[in-house]
């Protein structure tokens, strides 16, 4: 890793946020200041680093010029050790933002949850990590906003959109992207065998309004009534939203506010992010292996990580991390597995 390309590179970066943030016209733009103001927090912290160490550099090439001269020889090697002592402090913590600096990180993230095979049970299932995820929200201060829902008649989950909106949400959930496994025995199970249920997650960047640009014409918009439980609970209007990007063939639907302006706008939210998700799956098409594997925009299909119910356990596969801290697990404790996951990304990036 080129350290000081990368320091000057962001020391550019950061600057050019500054710049368009003094501009009058995006000054009036409340969404442009938004999503600027969100980039430059971002950067806040690498660029002081990356300005001490480009300082650091030019001190000690100032210094090597003057160890040619006789007269202050001397002083310009005390000087230098010095002087590169700190080199050295700012350099380590630079490569520890540098190593974990994802621009999605800080991003709000949109969580999708499919049940897969195991019928009733995959449901079921779905529910259990959809209130694991929303725990977990909960016991670290980020808002939990529920965007459309579909449920089983025995109180679990066809599929789930939500969004967590807080600091650094996408880069707390996106290592949760794929196949979810579990083996227990059903409650519907009178032979007390063990069944394998599935439940899917794709966790995507919320992307803002200004990273995506979606033509109105290529949107196609149906209305229709929103389902639910039954009785009064369902909707008797069509507030219910499904957009369909005719481009893609991406379709997202949103049933769960109260408005169809609402919905629209949830709808758009998702359906941006999902249009992001592919361009940058597009443009990191290029990352090693393990990489991809741990960055959850990927493959869906991948088995990322089993529940054994009889065994107390839950094995990461990617990283074969086995723990049998299951059911504060599923209560929203997941901090053990995010940062066994996130040594793993960070060990992957240095090789």
């Amino acid at each position: 890793m080129d350290i000081l390309s990368k320091a000057n590179s962001i020391v550019s970066e950061y600057d050019q946020i500054m710049q368009k943030m003094m501009d009058s016209d995006i000054m009036l733009n409340q969404e442009k200041m938004t999503s600027l103001s969100r980039q430059k927090s971002a950067l806040d912290e690498s660029y002081q680093l990356c300005k001490q160490y480009i300082d650091l550099k030019n001190q000690l090439a100032e210094l090597e010029e003057m160890k040619n001269d006789k007269e202050y020889e001397e002083l310009a090697k005390e000087e230098s050790v010095e002087v590169n002592n700190h080199l050295v402090s700012i350099e380590k913590q630079l490569k520890k933002i540098l190593i974990s600096d994802d621009p999605n990180d800080n991003k709000n993230a949109i969580i999708e949850i499919r049940a897969g095979t195991g019928g009733d049970e995959a449901g079921l299932f779905a529910s259990d990590l959809m209130r694991m995820y929303s725990r977990y929200a909960e016991n670290n201060n980020l808002k939990v906003k529920i965007m459309d829902m579909h449920e089983t008649g025995v109180g679990g989950l066809k599929s789930a959109t939500f969004s967590i909106e807080g600091p650094k949400a996408y880069g707390v959930y996106k290592y949760e992207g794929g196949v979810h496994r579990v083996q227990r025995i059903p409650k519907t199970e009178s032979g007390g065998r063990v069944h394998t249920s599935a439940a899917t997650v794709a966790v995507l960047p919320e992307a803002e309004t200004a990273e995506v640009d979606v033509n109105d014409s290529d949107i196609k918009i149906d209305t229709y009534r929103a389902s639910g439980a039954g009785g009064q609970h369902v909707n008797k209007t069509e507030s219910a939203i499904r957009l369909t990007h005719i481009p893609t063939g991406l379709v997202v639907t949103c049933q769960d506010e109260s408005s169809q302006h609402k919905n629209k706008a949830s709808a758009m939210k998702v359906l941006r992010s999902r249009l992001f998700a592919l361009e940058q799956e597009k443009l990191n098409k290029d990352r090693d292996e393990m990489r991809k594997s741990l960055v959850s925009t990927g493959d869906r299909s991948a088995k990322i990580r089993t529940y054994n119910f009889p065994q107390g356990r839950i094995t990461d596969h990617r990283i074969n991390y086995t723990t049998h801290k299951l059911q504060v697990t599923l209560e929203g404790e997941l901090d053990h597995l995010i940062e066994q996951l996130k040594l793993a990304e960070d060990s992957a990036k240095i090789e």
